[in-house]
């Protein structure tokens, strides 16, 4: 057995390097050995002397920071506690990615999210709080020029043209074009070529700006232009080799000719089936009036049968010149965006068994449908709702693929034309506008639904307006309560079990009840706008209460008993409250910031903040700015549910107002019933 030699460290024996006897009895030398010893951690590792701070990187009971120190963790801890702290590591943050769709409202449901929109209470309700909110993010996403592109503020800014066209000809001095992207576009900057003297003066200079890119810039300019040499010897090698491909064609067509001669005499004295009616091989305008007599099934099968015969009798050319056949002549660039934005290219020419005949081609006329037709003005127009109309264009988009009355072409050479007018009375919008933009000074009502979807095969939710995540961080011992609680059992369960409404709300109707809550302490599930989250709100005895108002109007108004407990006292009932509410409380005053300060590396999360900078010759990067101590916004973990002691829905259907009862006092036959008459009948029939 061979073993591998290893190099031997900087300070470390040649025998302590092989050595793992815990009782070695080798002499201890300078240079052969040292004394065997135990760590100075008691983790109970023995070991030569000079492996010591080898073993420091692997000892169990060495004090090391956190792994997540780089991301703002500042706790240090031995070695094997490491595992265990990953768990509740400050830094350790995890961020919600639970998705859902929510699609705009159609017309059959205007009147419960009209009633709804009037009604300020029946915004508070949860699954009408979360689709307000899940609203507001949606008119963030539409952007206006994306959907109305017609109908936005034309720039004032005059275009750049190009130098080169106005300059005299017998200036030598040619115009370049440079393009600069910006992040909305492209601005066009112009300037005359510089000589080779001016170049290298410019060079030399230091005072243009990004100097220390010009050699860079030189070296791909100088690659470009080989690269065009090259491509100029590419194209006049391939126009050598299209010149003698025509030649041998021509010679290939002037032979077939001479062979179609000898079997001239042959194929004239052969009968013809429709040469008696005028449309014989050899009499002039036989394809015109073929043409006109026959469809195309037929006129392609007298030129596949008599196709030699009409070449001979000079009626058909031999070959058919490239300019007058399906090909592309003269390529020229097509900006291909999407499939529907194909144009026909100059050089496309037909296939003449589509066109037959061009002269005999039936005229057409291009009609347009307009506003105008109606007879009415355009300020007499009704005005298009700006939300209603940006709404059915994006989901037209989303679930269609196109926007409404988009122009679509079959083919190369037939394109459908469709327009859309919109009268609004916003127009025209600004460039970077968004929806929520234009309807800011107008009050909003609901126009999303309020039942939620969380899988869908409509559409791509990656890129999808209608889609939407919860987004939210959390600690990671944290988010298996909030995913639990908030998405789970509340959010999930919206649509008629944990919050149920009335069975008229496709009327109109607005009630709503919430059938459970926390088992073992009463509290109310409700959604907070200012963080956007749903929060547990625990429900206040009454005598509580009216004890403390009592205690309030006795001592003043202004007498804040909290604040002047004791420090050690509020830490202590602040480590009994959850991570919202100490977030909330954090907010109060400056006392209880400095208490809630104390529980931040305990319950708190820690997370880097970015900021981009921007260097002198034009880069960038991102940097940490800071690190943000903060709380998260899950409440405290739910087990259980009980149901809520509520009345039954039957109760309020006594005094629904959309429940209208329709009494009646004469009798009703069943439907069913005259078949039962005539079956006894029958029977007593047969029995007789």
């Amino acid at each position: 057995m061979m073993v591998r030699s290893r190099k031997t460290r900087v300070g470390q024996h040649e025998h302590c390097d092989k050595c793992y006897n815990l009782h070695c009895q080798v002499s201890v030398q300078i240079s052969v050995s040292c004394m065997v010893i135990k760590c100075h951690k008691n983790c109970g590792a023995s070991l030569h002397m000079c492996k010591e701070d080898e073993h420091r990187l692997l000892c169990p009971n060495e004090t090391v920071r956190c792994l997540n120190a780089h991301y703002g963790c500042p706790l240090t801890m031995q070695r094997h506690r490491l595992a265990k702290h990953l768990e509740v590591c400050p830094a350790s943050v995890v961020s919600c990615s639970q998705e859902w769709n929510r699609w705009p409202i159609s017309d059959t449901d205007r009147a419960f999210y009209r009633n709804v929109s009037e009604n300020p209470q029946a915004k508070l309700d949860l699954d009408t709080a979360i689709a307000l909110r899940d609203q507001e993010l949606l008119f963030r996403s539409i952007k206006m020029k994306n959907i109305f592109p017609e109908l936005m503020v034309e720039d004032s800014a005059p275009q750049a043209t190009s130098a080169g066209v106005n300059s005299p000809a017998g200036e030598g001095a040619c115009s370049v074009d440079y393009v600069e992207f910006a992040e909305n576009g492209c601005s066009v900057i112009e300037g005359k070529e510089l000589s080779k003297e001016e170049r290298d003066a410019l060079a030399r200079s230091r005072d243009v700006e990004n100097i220390q890119n010009y050699s860079s810039w030189e070296r791909i300019f100088k690659k470009e232009m080989e690269g065009c040499k090259e491509t100029v010897k590419n194209l006049k090698r391939l126009d050598e080799k299209v010149e003698e491909k025509e030649e041998q064609e021509s010679q290939n067509c002037q032979r077939e000719t001479r062979d179609s001669h000898q079997g001239q005499e042959t194929a004239a004295a052969a009968p013809d089936m429709i040469g008696a009616t005028g449309l014989a091989p050899w009499e002039d305008g036989v394809l015109e009036r073929l043409g006109k007599e026959v469809n195309i099934a037929e006129y392609n099968m007298y030129l596949a049968h008599n196709g030699a015969m009409l070449i001979n009798f000079g009626q058909l050319a031999a070959c058919t010149p490239r300019e007058k056949d399906f090909v592309y002549g003269n390529l020229e660039p097509i900006e291909i965006k999407t499939i529907r934005s194909f144009n026909v290219p100059k050089s496309y020419r037909v296939k003449r068994n589509y066109t037959k005949d061009p002269s005999c081609k039936a005229k057409s006329v291009h009609q347009s449908v307009d506003t105008a037709d109606l007879g009415v003005s355009l300020e007499d127009l009704p005005k298009c709702d700006e939300i209603s109309a940006t709404l059915l264009c994006s989901l037209e988009k989303e679930l269609k693929g196109h926007l409404i009355s988009q122009g679509s072409s079959t083919d190369g050479l037939y394109i459908d034309v469709g327009t859309q007018t919109y009268n609004f009375a916003s127009a025209p919008f600004k460039t970077n506008a968004s929806l929520a933009d234009v309807v800011a000074d107008k009050p909003l009502g609901l126009y999303v639904n309020t039942e939620a979807e969380s899988v869908t095969r409509r559409h791509n939710k990656f890129s999808s307006a209608f889609s939407y995540m919860c987004g939210h961080f959390f600690r990671r011992d944290e988010y298996c309560s909030h995913f639990r609680n908030v998405h789970s059992d509340i959010q999930a369960g919206l649509n008629g079990w944990f919050q149920q409404r009335c069975p008229l709300a496709y009327l109109g109707c607005t009630f709503t009840q919430t059938r459970f809550h926390p088992s073992g302490h009463r509290g109310t599930i409700k959604y907070c706008q200012d963080v956007n989250t749903l929060v547990l709100q625990p429900e206040v005895p009454s005598s509580l209460l009216c004890e403390s108002e009592k205690t309030f109007r006795n001592l003043g108004c202004n007498m804040d008993h909290l604040s002047s407990l004791p420090l050690e006292i509020l830490q202590h009932i602040a480590g009994y409250l959850d991570s919202f509410t100490l977030s909330q409380l954090s907010q109060v005053s400056h006392l209880m910031r400095d208490v809630c300060s104390t529980l931040l590396q305990e319950r708190g999360m820690v997370s880097l903040k970015w900021e981009k900078k921007t260097y002198s010759h034009g880069g960038s990067s991102w940097r940490c700015r800071k690190k943000v101590w903060e709380f998260s916004f899950v409440f405290s973990t739910v087990d259980t549910w009980n149901f809520s002691n509520i009345r039954s829905m039957s109760d309020h259907l006594k005094t629904c107002p959309f429940y209208q009862r329709e009494e009646r006092t004469q009798p009703t036959a069943l439907a069913c019933l005259g078949e039962v008459r005539d079956k006894q009948g029958d029977e007593v029939k047969h029995r007789r």
